[in-house]
């Protein structure tokens, strides 16, 4: 059994900042799950690129408002409390925080840790074994 708490990744490795948000990440590959799990705050004010060609993810926001943009056809979708989202088909997409948004993330291929957006807004595949 893995039993975590998000007071004791905060400041750790595993507490991922970058430009426009931050990621705690509650599993990871290493952990066997066969998915990683993320607590991520998307920041207020702000926009971020992502296109996963290497994962698929499947978002839950907890908390904040926003919205999502799809690259390919300009849909627009709101972002708020109660809403989910998957990207199952590597959408490429814009991430808007009109509010500090609260995301609870999987991936699928898990990731390792360490992961930032490149300059595609992806996360490349690590092999860490």
């Amino acid at each position: 059994m893995i039993v975590r708490n998000l007071d004791v990744i905060t400041g750790t490795k595993n507490d991922v900042v970058a430009g426009t948000w931050r990621s705690r990440r509650l599993l990871l590959k290493k952990d066997g799950m066969g998915f990683s799990l993320h607590d991520t705050i998307i920041r207020a004010g702000t926009e971020t690129t992502i296109w996963y060609k290497n994962h698929v993810e499947a978002v839950y926001c907890i908390k904040g408002e926003g919205e999502l943009e799809v690259a390919a056809d300009g849909t627009i979708y709101p972002l708020k409390e109660g809403i989910m989202y998957a990207l199952n088909n590597h959408e490429k997409h814009y991430l808007r925080g009109k509010t500090d948004l609260r995301m609870i993330c999987v991936f699928n291929p898990p990731c390792t840790g360490g992961e930032i957006h490149d300059e595609d807004g992806s996360y490349p595949l690590i092999n860490d074994d």
